[in-house]
């Protein structure tokens, strides 16, 4: 393996390198593919997954602060940043099990998930399949918890994709765009929150492959109605890990009001609302993210999981979230998420 930058840790194993270095180990990777990630800090494990079209880098200005309690393991996922983009399986259970077999290849057994956007499902997803490995949940802007998303995720999802991406590398494309989010920005739109974000992610499908990849992911989570895949019929599952949601009160790629449905389908979560932040709250507003996260972490204890009690919840089912709640608009979508969230589960 080529040597990590300066304050990161070695990789233990020949599927993965620090990200950003433009070098392969010389053995085969795990599963045929390499995957990158960032790693920094000692002390109880924290992992920040990204969301779609993203990298660890969007977590870059954070990790050091968050490195003096913590060692911060950052991956980029599968298809993203510096990792491999293979024609593979790209669903939120494949990306959990990568995730799993990181922290097996770090030789670490549990640690916090911190999951934004799809790295929320992702964080999730990890939660069901493995939650005796899982000791905290710390989901930001997270998919999955509702079946809303921004409709040019769901255009992105039809047939002709990539002739849609590819137009955006045609000469004068990112300016356009670019002038496009800034005018959304000076009328004050939620999508003009995120702005610099949105146009990062145009930076970030320089090829065909990329964009393959992009494509890949999204059509596993999004089609053309929606969100596609939801676990808000198993949140009743993290009664006793400690979860807390984070979300911008201005965000326009999945609405403040799956915040607010999560919480509601998660005894004993907290929420907390960045007001007037888009989707990447931590960009909004970093240093409140880092006190909410190292208040959280500092002041619960990780999930005692038991087989017993994983046993129990699923026998006794998802309890009602909405039974005796007034009758108002916003109860009545939840329990719409709710009665649909079978038919669109994650596996």
């Amino acid at each position: 393996m080529c040597p990590p930058p300066e304050g990161a840790r070695a990789p233990t194993g020949g599927g993965f390198a620090p990200a950003g270095r433009a070098c392969r180990g010389p053995r085969p990777a795990p599963h045929g593919y390499r995957r990158a990630y960032r790693v920094a800090g000692e002390g109880p494990a924290l992992v920040l997954i990204h969301g779609i079209g993203d990298s660890s880098a969007t977590w870059a200005d954070l990790i050091p602060d968050l490195a003096r309690s913590h060692t911060v393991i950052a991956p980029d996922l599968l298809g993203h940043g510096s990792s491999d983009k293979p024609r593979a399986d790209y669903s939120v259970a494949a990306y959990a099990n990568g995730v799993r077999d990181l922290l097996t290849t770090l030789d670490i057994e549990s640690a916090t998930l911190v999951g934004h956007s799809l790295g929320g499902g992702v964080a999730m997803q990890f939660a069901y399949q493995f939650p005796e490995r899982t000791e905290r949940l710390i989901l930001v802007s997270a998919g999955g918890v509702g079946g809303e998303v921004n409709p040019v995720l769901r255009a992105v999802s039809l047939p002709g994709a990539h002739l849609m991406l590819s137009a955006l590398r045609l000469p004068g494309m990112r300016l356009q765009v670019g002038i496009f989010l800034r005018l959304m920005r000076l009328l004050d739109t939620d999508l003009g929150q995120d702005a610099p974000e949105l146009l990062n992610l145009v930076d970030a499908l320089p090829d065909a492959t990329s964009r393959s990849a992009f494509i890949r992911t999204l059509r596993a989570v999004v089609d053309w109605r929606g969100q596609a895949v939801t676990m808000l019929d198993r949140c009743y599952l993290t009664e006793g890990m400690p979860t807390m949601l984070l979300w911008g009160d201005r965000d326009s790629v999945v609405p403040v009001r799956h915040a607010y449905g999560a919480h509601q389908a998660m005894p004993g979560s907290r929420l907390e609302i960045f007001e007037g932040a888009g989707h990447f709250p931590f960009h909004s507003d970093p240093a409140r993210f880092l006190d909410l996260v190292e208040e959280f972490t500092s002041t619960t204890s990780p999930a005692d999981w038991s087989r017993e009690h994983w046993r129990e919840l699923l026998r006794a089912g998802r309890p009602g979230t909405t039974a005796g709640r007034p009758d108002t608009a916003h109860n009545r979508a939840v329990e719409r998420d709710l009665r649909e969230a079978s038919e669109r589960s994650a596996t």
